[in-house]
């Protein structure tokens, strides 16, 4: 695999009837995703794995890539997660989740996936039902719906540019019960396809942090990562927008990587990855689970599945205009990477 990462880097050195598709080419960067976004959390919320909610979002996403004119399946996938009772007993929960794909084809093998998880938190056990922690009415415009409309948005921006590589839009699902989506995406991948994935991106988690990050693998090749996630931290200041990196602060965490997402499935593999999240690195254990400074709003610092904090009504009344502007924000730091990094002409 690093023998592709390194090509990559040589080369580069060298659905529910709601259409937004007609509108992105003239609307602002940002506008569709915010607006994809909000429909996603409002409409289908509760997406936990294998639910109702989730297999009707990730039909909805494959609508929405077809009547943008891609080519575009769901594909099902099962997997299994340990749930515990108020006893403290453990039992396996098997769920089939559903993962939305869309081809935009290249003129070489090669390609670029970018990806963003559809799904919602689901309950692990009796106590986090009790403290209203994912279920069926989680809305999760954070975690993970703003990042499912910015894929949506890129993928309508990009629809008609011919690149030499191809890109995949990849809707993933199974992440909050442990990356299954991922795990069973990578399994499905040939020898072939695996050599020939130039890199992901991965978009997690846009809104309630305090900073916009963008992170490479563990494993991702020196060389790639200046390409990637340098090449984009330089846009992001060249257009005036706050972005930085892990700064390394907590030894188990590198500087410049991230974690716990499913970009870490193929950075494994040592497949290239850029992350794109929004967290703050500096605070807590320095690990970027605490998204913002503590307050009443947060009281834990994240919103990380709380029916309470991860919905509409609550960010935009706490962070009044944050959905609109970090969909923006990413709009317009990821179309012209992506277009760099696939050969667009």
């Amino acid at each position: 695999m690093f023998s592709a990462a390194c090509r990559f880097a040589a080369a580069l050195a060298l659905g529910t009837g709601f259409i937004f598709s007609a509108q992105a080419a003239a609307s602002q960067p940002g506008e569709m995703a915010s607006a994809q976004a909000r429909h996603i959390a409002i409409v289908f919320p509760g997406r936990m794995t294998g639910s109702p909610a989730e297999m009707l979002a990730a039909d909805y996403l494959r609508q929405q890539f077809r009547q943008m004119g891609y080519h575009s399946d769901i594909r099902t996938f099962t997997g299994r997660y340990i749930y515990s009772t108020a006893g403290n007993r453990q039992n396996w929960h098997n769920v089939t989740g559903s993962t939305a794909i869309a081809a935009h084809e290249g003129k070489r093998p090669q390609q670029i996936i970018i990806m963003a998880h559809l799904d919602t938190y689901a309950p692990r056990s009796d106590a986090e039902a009790d403290a209203n922690l994912g279920g069926l009415s989680l809305q999760g415009i954070d975690d993970n719906a703003a990042a499912a409309g910015v894929m949506l948005e890129l993928a309508e921006r990009l629809k008609g540019t011919s690149t030499q590589y191809g890109i995949r839009f990849i809707a993933t699902s199974g992440e909050e019960e442990g990356k299954l989506g991922a795990e069973s995406l990578l399994m499905r991948m040939s020898a072939a396809e695996k050599k020939n994935t130039l890199l992901v991106i991965n978009l997690d988690n846009l809104i309630v942090g305090d900073k916009l990050y963008f992170n490479s693998g563990r494993k991702t090749p020196e060389a790639v990562r200046k390409l990637t996630r340098d090449r984009a931290l330089a846009i992001a200041h060249s257009r005036g927008i706050a972005a930085s990196m892990n700064p390394g602060l907590n030894p188990n965490y590198p500087k410049g990587t991230s974690c716990c997402n499913d970009a870490e499935v193929f950075d494994r593999a040592g497949i290239p990855v850029l992350s794109v999240e929004a967290t703050n690195w500096n605070l807590g254990k320095k690990d970027g689970y605490q998204q913002r400074v503590r307050s009443a709003a947060f009281p834990d610092g994240s919103s990380w599945h709380n029916v309470r904090l991860d919905n509409l009504q609550h960010i935009d009344n706490v962070l009044p205009g944050r959905i609109e502007r970090r969909c923006r924000d990413v709009v317009q730091i990821l179309l012209p990477l992506v277009k760099e990094l696939a050969k667009a002409n």
